[in-house]
């Protein structure tokens, strides 16, 4: 990307002058990631298998603080020009509550991926995913010059799909009997969201 303003957006009064709140939402902000902290939460966080069945289709394991602070660093630095990583923070008390990365996976097309993972417990269903997917998505598409965002959702998480659609993602397709949890097949569902639909959402002008 060459950095320059994305054309043809123009705010409305209501955003004008709040770019120094970019990373900051009404309940969370997002910050730069501290491996020693974010691994030794993440281990901790790994102990409650509801919390690794809902991040990813691999066996619920728990994982060490070694281990996942080699996963954050090979992670990052395999893929450090096209991610954008960030802690999740509480804005009233700086709690750290999870992470959040946008993958830009395709630049040509300026799409990407965006996962998300609260690992607070205490901090489920209470709007804070839904807070912070409307921070990444405000970010994507101003900084970074997006054009869409994708996700994908497990059916069996339902919580997450509604706080997805409170965010402005759209259903776009299903993957059948993708895996296997509590002696069933499940789906997967991919949602997306465009950059217009975004912009139209949040009170932004098409200028051309």
């Amino acid at each position: 990307m060459d950095g320059h303003p994305a054309r043809g957006m123009v705010p409305d009064a209501k955003w004008r002058g709040t770019m120094k709140d970019i990373l900051k939402g009404e309940l969370v902000r997002l910050s730069a990631m501290d491996m020693e902290e974010m691994s030794k939460a993440f281990s901790f966080w790994s102990r409650d298998t509801e919390f690794r069945r809902l991040l990813d289709s691999g066996a619920a394991h728990v994982s060490s603080q070694n281990a996942v602070k080699k996963w954050l660093e090979k992670g990052l630095d395999e893929q450090s020009i096209n991610m954008h990583w960030f802690s999740i923070r509480k804005l009233d008390d700086d709690r750290l509550l999870g992470d959040i990365d946008l993958y830009v996976n395709n630049w040509p097309g300026r799409e990407a991926f965006v996962g998300l993972g609260i690992g607070e417990r205490e901090s489920w269903g209470r709007g804070y995913g839904t807070d912070v997917m409307k921070v990444i998505l405000r970010y994507g598409f101003t900084e970074v010059n997006l054009i869409r965002v994708t996700l994908v959702v497990f059916e069996y998480n339902p919580r997450a799909i509604r706080s997805y659609e409170k965010a402005g993602f759209r259903h776009e397709g299903r993957m059948r009997k993708v895996l296997n949890r509590e002696g069933r097949r499940w789906d997967m569902l991919t949602m997306g969201i465009l950059r217009e639909e975004w912009m139209e959402q949040n009170g932004y002008k098409i200028t051309n």
